[in-house]
């Protein structure tokens, strides 16, 4: 049984971002909800190894999370695991019954604080300071304007505490480039016109006219602009070298992972690990 509180109406392109991580999408297409419940494990191991190392390094245990994009509910499960109580809050509805599911699967049920279907740009229902971390690695990818994402840094720091973490992530604008130029580069004319967009403004086409786009990437000096209210602990570029190539590591025994992701979580903080 679900107990998903919908707080407000969200925005129609909001809304939109939903509904495409709700979308029950054939196999082999990677975006849907069936994709993102498996996508960290099968097709993202690095970006989840190194994730988790970051995580565990900084949030110590019984701390109080919100996680906003929960995602499949992974993170939230490894911190709900350690101790820590978890607001879940997402714009997609099936993906906050999927990581409900999954928390109280594993005897973590009693972790989740609340389950909200609300954007990060509204988190009102959270109480000002009440937070140790939260976590934000899916938000400023979907959000294409910047006052939403200013909107949505500045409820991080609003709920957080003084000493809080907030854990944010984008996707550079180059890496999308570089996989329509790996996968199919053919397709430059034809697809040329929402390329140059993508250069210039980071946005992809929106999937209704007159609604801004549900998808964007970013520059480096674009993502600083958020969070000029917060000190950086760290930057990093969390695949590195191995964008591209995360599902090498799936190859690997447990020794050859460990010393790969070491030299990736080194070379992710030099500036040539972020691009």
């Amino acid at each position: 049984m679900s107990f998903i509180a919908k707080h407000y109406e969200l925005v129609r392109h909001h809304e939109l971002i939903g509904e495409s991580y709700n979308a029950d999408l054939p196999e082999g297409v990677r975006n849907g909800s069936n994709h993102e419940m498996e996508r960290l494990e099968k097709f993202a191991p690095v970006e989840y190894a190194i994730t988790k190392r970051y995580l565990l390094r900084y949030i110590p245990e019984g701390a109080t999370v919100a996680d906003v994009g929960v995602g499949g509910g992974h993170y939230s499960q490894l911190l709900a695991s350690r101790g820590s109580n978890v607001h879940l809050v997402d714009v997609a509805s099936r993906l906050l019954e999927a990581t409900q599911e999954r928390l109280t699967k594993a005897g973590l049920g009693q972790n989740i604080l609340s389950i909200t279907n609300a954007s990060a740009t509204n988190l009102s229902f959270i109480p000002d300071e009440s937070c140790d971390t939260v976590l934000m690695l899916g938000p400023f990818y979907n959000l294409s304007l910047p006052e939403e994402r200013r909107a949505a840094a500045s409820e991080a720091r609003r709920i957080l505490r003084k000493g809080g973490r907030l854990f944010a992530a984008g996707i550079n604008r180059m890496t999308m480039l570089d996989w329509v130029y790996s996968d199919r580069p053919e397709n430059i004319l034809k697809e040329r016109e929402w390329l140059e967009m993508i250069t210039r403004t980071g946005n992809l086409g929106s999937p209704e006219v007159g609604v801004p786009s549900i998808w964007h990437t970013t520059t480096i000096a674009e993502f600083h602009t958020n969070f000029t209210d917060f000190l950086e602990v760290v930057f990093t570029g969390i695949e590195s070298f191995a964008r591209g190539h995360e599902e090498n590591l799936l190859k690997l025994t447990s020794e050859q992972a460990e010393a790969w992701l070491n030299l990736i979580e080194e070379t992710g903080r030099t500036p040539k690990g972020w691009v």
